[in-house]
């Protein structure tokens, strides 16, 4: 008897937002690919990229530890962060066992493909790229900053972002996910940092465009100093589309749900502030604009809440599914 053949969903993306937005998907029957950046260059995962020229392993890290279905305590111990050790200060141990993977294979996506089955992680985790690259920034004064991490910190304002090197190419793997998913998800993540370092390799953005499946954007519930600052949500999706060929959104998802006073004063001490949903703008670019009430507040940090964009995510596909039996 035929296994059933679940929805095809392919979430692109990096940092926290991705890790969270997982959680709440791999509750649901669908066969999940994350195409995840590795251009990070910072912490942990920095120097592990400079001492050992493999791609950064820390967004991927985190995203097979939210898909991974094992005990809580292995997951923990999977996240660990050193301290109080001269050598091993502010590595994690998921990324030192994701670097010895590579270095015994010499196979960084084979690396994470291991990982996966020890993890018993619920889809597949894809680095954007098996290339170590880094991640520039061309800024509106004509100024280059080279480094994911010094991005944000410049203090000027982006105009764009590319990978060196140029020619960095994606795994089949990806692009077969991409060409079959029924849903791709941008997002949610750091504009410039987490979500166009996937988007700037020529081949994915080609594959995106041509791709059959409904394609919705995951719009970040706050601004972000240094990449964002004062952003609306079609803000947001023009500078994704700045950085394409041609525009291939169908859909957004924002945030309608009101921040508490108290939290936004939080915020308001990193210039960031809670992005203006400008609808009519949306929908002249064409976007299906999806309202919901899709924030989590914990410890007075604002994230997405997984099971509720999971479950608008799912809807998607749900009626998808329905309307081909």
């Amino acid at each position: 008897m035929n296994e059933v053949e679940h929805p095809r969903i392919v979430i692109i993306g990096g940092g926290t937002g991705l890790s969270v937005l997982v959680r709440g998907l791999k509750k649901y029957p669908l066969d999940i690919t994350a195409i995840v950046t590795v251009a990070d260059d910072g912490g942990s995962s920095g120097r592990l990229r400079n001492d050992l020229d493999i791609p950064a392993p820390g967004d991927i890290r985190n995203v097979l530890a939210a898909l991974s279905d094992v005990e809580p305590l292995v997951e923990e111990m999977f996240q660990h962060r050193f301290s109080n050790s001269k050598d091993l200060n502010g590595h994690s141990l998921g990324n030192l066992i994701i670097a010895a993977m590579t270095s015994i294979t010499g196979n960084f996506p084979y690396a994470i493909q291991e990982m996966s089955k020890v993890l018993n992680v619920r889809g597949k985790v894809l680095p954007a790229t098996s290339h170590s690259v880094v991640l520039n920034a061309i800024m509106e004064d004509g100024s280059i900053v080279t480094g994911e991490s010094r991005i944000p910190e410049s203090g000027k304002k982006i105009k764009e972002v590319f990978l060196t090197p140029e020619n960095a190419t994606p795994l089949p793997e990806a692009i077969q996910a991409i060409r079959h998913a029924d849903l791709i998800v941008i997002g949610p993540g750091s504009l410039y940092t987490s979500i166009l370092p996937n988007l700037v390799v020529p081949e994915i953005s080609r594959e995106i465009i041509k791709a059959a499946a409904k394609k919705v954007y995951i719009c970040n519930i706050m601004t972000q100093a240094g990449e964002t600052l004062d952003f609306s949500a079609s803000d947001h999706v023009k500078a994704i589309y700045e950085h394409m060929p041609e525009p291939f959104l169908n859909t957004i998802l924002v945030n309608k749900e009101n921040i508490p006073g108290n939290v936004l004063e939080r915020y308001n001490e990193e210039k960031a502030k809670p992005v203006f949903f400008d609808t009519e703008k949306l929908e002249k670019l064409g976007l299906e604009v999806i309202l919901g009430d899709i924030i989590s507040l914990e410890e007075k940090v604002i994230r997405h809440n997984t099971l509720e964009v999971a479950k608008i995510l799912y809807s998607m596909l749900d009626s998808k599914v329905e309307a081909e039996l």
